[in-house]
This record gives C-alpha cells, sequence and structure tokens, in this order.
C-alpha cells in the first residue's frame, strides 16, 4: 500500500504536523476524533474498544504513520527522526499505540542492522501491517541471565537448517507466526561465538507450545519446545556463527520495550483528569478522609513518581528516535530498562495501595487461582492485576543485575569481572 501523497510530499516537521493531523481527523472514526480533542488518550479508550482498533489498524499502517522514520520501501514515510517526533508528540491524544511491538521492537532493528534488502523488504511491511505477528525465542530453562549459554543447536541440512531445543519465557509465542530464534551452530567455539540468528515460522511440524500462567493470572509466557523445526538458511540473519553481535540489536529493542514508552506519566499519575494515581487517591481520601490525597505523604510520592516518569520520558525519547531512525538502540536502553522496571512496580503497588485492604484481598478459602477470581464481586480491579503483572518487569527483558553489569561495562566503561571459562569451547563450560 502507497503512503498518502500528502503526508510523502511534508518535508519541514510543521507541515508534516499538519498533514498528519488532517489524515487523522479524516480517517478516523468520528466519535474517536472528537474523545480524542476533548479528552485525550484517556477518553479515546473509553469510546474505543481493542477489537475496534485491530479492525481499523491497517489503514492506520497503510498511511506510513506507525513508523514514520522507516524508508518508504519497508512500511514507512522516511522522514527525519525529528520530524517523526514532532507528529508523534502531535498525535499522542489520539492513542494510536502501534500493534505487533515484538516485531517492531526486536525483530526489525535486527533487520535494518544485519539483515539483507530481501529480508527486509520480505519481513519489514507485514511487520508494519500486523499481519504477522512475532515474538523471541531466545532464553532457556538452562540459559536466562546467562544467554550466551544456550543449547539449542541448528544442524545444516543443505539449504536448510533443522532446530533442536527448548525454549521459555516466550512472550505471546501462542499468538505468532514468527519468531527471532538464536541456536548454537558450533558448540566447539566459545559460547557467544558459536551462535546464529535465524527467522522461523511457528505454524509448523516439530514447534509445540505450551502456554504458562503467571501470578495475575494472564497468559503471556509460553514454553516452545524445537523438535526438528525447519528454517530455510534464506531465513538466517547474518553469518553463521555471528548470531551474538545481531542479537544485541534484537536484546536493546527489548530493554527499551520493556521500560516502557515513556509518555511522561499523564495516564498513570496525574494530568488532564485521567490521572489514575490522582484520581484513585482522590477516591481514597473521600471515602477514608487522611488515608488519600489529602495526605501530604501520598501527594509527595505521587508527586515524586512523576517526576520519575519525566526523566524516564527524556531517556526513552532519545531511544526511540534512534529506533524510528532504522539504527539499533544502544546500551543506553539498560538504562531506561533497570530504572523503568522498578518504577512501574512502585507505581503499581501505590495504586493497588490506594484501593484499601478490601480490595486487595480475597477469602483464605480460594485457594485456586478461578475461585480467587470469582471472590470479587465486579471482578478482580485493573490495579491489582497490575501490581501483580508488574513483578515481571525486573526479571523480563534481562533481569535488573544483568543490565546493570551492561550499563556498568558498556556505558560507564568499568573493566568486566574475572571470567575463569572466558574463551573456552561452549562444551567445555558448566551451565546450570
Amino acid at each position: 500500500m502507497t503512503p498518502p501523497p500528502e503526508l510523502l510530499a511534508a518535508g519541514t516537521a510543521d507541515e508534516a504536523v499538519a498533514a498528519a493531523l488532517d489524515w487523522v481527523r479524516r480517517n478516523t472514526p468520528p466519535t474517536w476524533v472528537g474523545a480524542a480533542e476533548s479528552g485525550g488518550a484517556g477518553a479515546v479508550r473509553q469510546v474505543r474498544s481493542t477489537a475496534e482498533y485491530r479492525a481499523w489498524y491497517p489503514t492506520f499502517a497503510g498511511s506510513g504513520l506507525a513508523v514514520p522514520a522507516w524508508p518508504v520501501p519497508y512500511g514507512g514515510l522516511g522522514w527525519a527522526p525529528a520530524v517523526a517526533a514532532a507528529v508523534d508528540r502531535a498525535l499522542r491524544p489520539y492513542h494510536l499505540p502501534r500493534l505487533n511491538p515484538l516485531g517492531l521492537n526486536l525483530a526489525a532493528p535486527a533487520l535494518f542492522a544485519h539483515g539483507t534488502e530481501e529480508q527486509r523488504l520480505r519481513y519489514l511491511p507485514p511487520i508494519v501491517r500486523n499481519d504477522e505477528v512475532w515474538c523471541q525465542l531466545f532464553s532457556e530453562p538452562g540459559a536466562g541471565s546467562d544467554l550466551a549459554s544456550l543449547s539449542t543447536r541448528a544442524e545444516r541440512d543443505g539449504d536448510r537448517w533443522l532446530i533442536t531445543g527448548q525454549k521459555v519465557w516466550t512472550t505471546w509465542a501462542h499468538l505468532a507466526d514468527y519468531a527471532v530464534l538464536l541456536a548454537r551452530t558450533d558448540p566447539d567455539a566459545p559460547k557467544r561465538a558459536g551462535i546464529t540468528y535465524f527467522l522461523i515460522a511457528l505454524d509448523q511440524p516439530g514447534v509445540e507450545i505450551r502456554p504458562l500462567r503467571h501470578i495475575g493470572g494472564e497468559i503471556d509466557f509460553n514454553e516452545v519446545f524445537l523438535d526438528g523445526a525447519v528454517v530455510p538458511d534464506a531465513q538466517r540473519v547474518g553469518t553463521v556463527n555471528d548470531g551474538w553481535r545481531v542479537a544485541r540489536a534484537t536484546l536493546s529493542g527489548e530493554r527499551q520495550m520493556v521500560s516502557g514508552s515513556g509518555s511522561g506519566g499523564v495516564d498513570r499519575i496525574g494530568g488532564a483528569g485521567a490521572g489514575r494515581l490522582v484520581r484513585l487517591a482522590k477516591e481514597r481520601a473521600a471515602a477514608v478522609p487522611g488515608t488519600g490525597w489529602d495526605d501530604p505523604l501520598v501527594r509527595a510520592e505521587i508527586t515524586r513518581l512523576w517526576a520519575e516518569e519525566q526523566l524516564r520520558s527524556r531517556t526513552n525519547q532519545r531511544v526511540r528516535a534512534t529506533v524510528k531512525a532504522g539504527r539499533a538502540p544502544g546500551p543506553e536502553s539498560s538504562i531506561g530498562k533497570v530504572h523503568g522496571s522498578d518504577l512501574n512496580q512502585r507505581i503499581q503497588a501505590r495504586a493497588a495501595a490506594l484501593l484499601g485492604p478490601s480490595r486487595t484481598t480475597w477469602p483464605a478459602a480460594a485457594d485456586a487461582w478461578d475461585d480467587a477470581v470469582e471472590a470479587y464481586p465486579d471482578g478482580m480491579p485493573a490495579e491489582v492485576r497490575g501490581a501483580l503483572r508488574s513483578r515481571a518487569n525486573t526479571i523480563e527483558g534481562g533481569t535488573t543485575e544483568v543490565n546493570k553489569n551492561i550499563i556498568a561495562e558498556r556505558v560507564l566503561g568499568l573493566p568486566r569481572e574475572p571470567d575463569p571459562w572466558e574463551g573456552k569451547p561452549w562444551r567445555e563450560v558448566p551451565r546450570g
């Protein structure tokens, strides 16, 4: 689909903002536009369902506005990063999130940095359109924080590879069509030197996906079993045994993604009547005076959280500008990941606490998950689910400890800790 001429013709930031706003107002359902221009993103959520947005999304993707800094052949508009950022800010009240985030943030950076032109033309446009949904097959039961010790193997068979092994903590694998995959192709090389990066189709014999239910009750994560699954050599990204270098682009994108969008906390904390923490604190004060917004300590805590959101926003904006320009985010994405995951846990915990004990507990007899959910007359509050789900934030996307090491070594330039197995063949290195 060719983007609209008026968007392609925009050169300056002002021209692009005007053209983008005009396109959105003409091509978005009027009720969404009215809600956005009267109440912002929070109001849009009240009048638009997820299913409605998904049904309309191909129109948005076809405009090029989903990835405006990408080249036109890949689904973008070819705008300069500064122009794309200006448009992104202007469209924020309309709440137009990008679907297929793992494709956009994990697969795309690796394809831009290390893929062939043929691979980019084949895979990037369907990612933008959300026609092909992606996930990431990296972590394994014995290779999580120490990802480079992975043992899933890829054996060459002519012009294809046969993949055997097990992956775990694979977000949205049960919904995905494709995955980026790391597999060991040379067990006699040092652990980072014998890995190759592949793009694998999941709908094939030899791939079994088993969902994992986490503490919040939802199914996001999966374990994936690979038994002779086939990957054509044309779906290898980079050279054989150089997959660790390719994977860095994906890992940086993942850290940026799980650190949060960096909106500045308008919807989560304060602003325009849609701030969740401020609203909850005011409701708490009305119900139990002295325990909510009327408590200066509560106001001070919420203000501190808001200020931290602003700092996180600035860091994430810099990384997002790099990604939108088609380049891989650097190690600075680990900064946002470390801070953002801890901050989100504190925001979610405060939101749940503002509900009060009666809304955050269930009867002791509710020993099964379904019983616990049913114990809530109106269903489990979103704040409770959010607090439970947020416990994974400091683990997913690389643990906080691992990311602090990345910051120390690759951002601050500190020396690495001694590794007695450095340079040894992978098959000789102990694995846990």
